[in-house]
C-alpha cells in the first residue's frame, strides 16, 4: 500500500475510535446536550379526571361546578346584556325581562309551543325549542334579535355533549335521542328509545355518560356519550312516577331526579345505576338548580308553590320557601351573581324572582301564557351542556 494512503487509513481509524470513545463517555457520563435536554423535559401531567376526549378538562375533581362561581363570566359572554328569556308555550312567544328593573323589554314571536330557551355549547347562541312547530329559533344574546328558524323535528328539549361535538335533541313524542351537528343541526345519529317522554338529562363528572328521564313511563336511561347508545334502563320504584329535571352532585357521585308524582327527588348512583332512593321535597317537584357556592340546590315544587333548599355537604334539606299567594314554580335558573333564583309560573302567566339568601319573593312579572323553561343569561361557566343552562 502507498505510504500516503496508509497514513490516511490509520488517521481515519484513530478518528473513529476517538468518536466512539467520546460517545461512550457521553452516554455513561450524561454530558451530551441532547441527553441533558431529555432529562430536563418534565413528564406530562396526568389529568385529575379521565374525561371524555375533547372535553375541556375538569377544573376540580371534587366540584363539577367549579367554573360557575359568582360573576365568573367567560370572555365570550362578558359583554352580553343581562336578560331573562321566558318561552311562553301557549302564546308562542319569548318574553325578555331586564333583571335589574324587573321590566319586560321585548316580546319575540317564535314557533309553535316553545318549551325551553337553551344556551349553545359555545355560549354564542340561545336556541328556542319550538316543540310543536318542529323548529329551533336562534336568538343572538348580544343583540336580542331572533334569526331564521331551523327545521328540527320534535325538539322538546336540547342538550350538548361535553366535547361540543353534538347537540342532543330530546324528541319526546318521537321517542328518540337525536344527535345533531351543534351549529347546523344536521342529523348525525338517531337513537330510538323504548321509554315514553324523554325529557331532561345531565352528564357525569367525566362526561362519558349521561342520565335521561322519561316522564311518561317513569323510567331512567343511561347513555354512553361517545358511542351514542343507551347502555342501561330502569323503571323507578313508584307506580305513576313522572321524572323531570336531572342534576349531578358537585362531586359527581350522585344524580338527583325531580319527580312531580313522587313529590320529591330521586337520588341515584350513576356509575352503578342501582335503584335510587327518594328524598321527599314537596308536591309536584319539578326543577333543580345549583347555587353558585356548589353547596346548595333549589327544588321547585310546582304543585304547592314552594322551593325546597337542599345542602349537598350536609346531605339534607335545610329549608322551604313559600311563594306569597301561591304559584306554580317550574323551570328557571340562578342569576350570574347567585343572589336571585328565577322561576317560571307555569300555570299563572308569571315569573318569580326569589332572593337566594332569604327566600323572599323580590318580584312577580307578568308574561305570556304557559311560561316554561326560562333561561337567565349570561351565566358563569366555560361551556353549556344545554337545557335552561347547565354550565361547566
Amino acid at each position: 500500500m502507498h505510504a500516503r494512503t496508509l497514513t490516511r487509513t490509520l488517521l481515519a481509524g484513530l478518528a473513529l475510535t476517538a468518536l466512539a470513545a467520546c460517545g461512550a463517555e457521553q452516554q455513561s457520563g450524561g454530558t451530551h446536550p441532547s441527553a441533558r435536554a431529555a432529562r430536563a423535559t418534565p413528564a406530562q401531567k396526568k389529568p385529575a379526571v379521565d374525561g371524555l376526549p375533547g372535553m375541556p378538562p375538569v377544573l376540580d375533581p371534587k366540584d363539577v361546578y367549579a367554573a360557575d362561581r359568582p360573576n365568573k363570566l367567560s370572555p365570550v359572554v362578558k359583554d352580553f346584556p343581562s336578560r331573562v328569556y321566558v318561552p311562553n308555550t301557549e302564546s308562542d312567544t319569548v318574553t325578555v325581562i331586564d333583571p335589574k328593573t324587573y321590566e319586560v323589554v321585548e316580546t319575540i314571536p317564535v314557533g309553535r309551543q316553545p318549551q325551553h330557551v337553551v344556551p349553545s355549547w359555545d355560549l354564542k347562541t340561545l336556541w328556542v325549542n319550538n316543540d310543536r312547530g318542529n323548529t329551533l329559533t336562534p336568538i343572538d344574546p348580544r343583540t336580542g334579535r331572533a334569526g331564521e328558524p331551523v327545521d328540527v323535528h320534535d325538539p322538546y328539549n336540547l342538550y350538548f355533549t361535553p366535547d361540543g361535538k353534538y347537540a342532543v335533541v330530546m324528541a319526546s313524542l318521537d321517542r328518540e335521542l337525536v344527535f345533531r351537528d351543534p351549529h347546523t343541526m344536521k342529523v348525525e345519529k338517531t337513537v330510538p328509545v323504548i321509554c315514553y317522554g324523554v325529557n331532561h338529562a345531565d352528564f357525569s363528572l367525566d362526561g362519558r355518560y349521561f342520565i335521561v328521564s322519561c316522564e311518561f313511563s317513569g323510567e331512567l336511561l343511561k347513555v354512553d356519550t361517545r358511542r351514542m347508545e343507551v347502555v342501561a334502563q330502569q323503571r323507578l320504584p313508584l307506580d305513576g312516577a313522572m321524572p323531570q329535571d336531572v342534576k349531578v352532585s358537585p362531586d359527581g357521585k350522585r344524580f338527583y331526579i325531580a319527580d312531580m308524582k313522587a313529590d320529591g327527588v330521586w337520588v341515584l348512583d350513576g356509575d352503578t345505576f342501582a335503584t335510587p332512593t327518594l328524598l321527599p321535597t314537596g308536591k309536584g317537584a319539578h326543577g333543580l338548580y345549583v347555587g353558585r357556592d356548589s353547596r346548595t340546590m333549589y327544588v321547585s315544587n310546582r304543585g304547592e308553590g314552594t322551593v325546597s333548599v337542599f345542602d349537598f355537604t350536609r346531605n339534607k334539606l335545610t329549608g322551604k320557601w313559600r311563594l306569597p299567594g301561591g304559584g306554580s314554580p317550574d323551570m328557571g335558573g340562578v342569576s350570574a351573581d347567585g343572589k336571585v333564583l328565577w322561576l317560571s309560573g307555569r300555570y299563572d302567566a308569571e315569573v318569580y324572582a326569589i332572593d337566594t339568601r332569604t327566600g323572599e319573593q323580590l318580584a312577580r312579572v307578568k308574561v305570556g301564557n304557559g311560561p316554561h323553561g326560562l333561561a337567565v343569561y349570561p351565566q358563569p361557566g366555560r361551556y353549556s351542556l344545554g337545557h335552561t343552562g347547565i354550565f361547566r
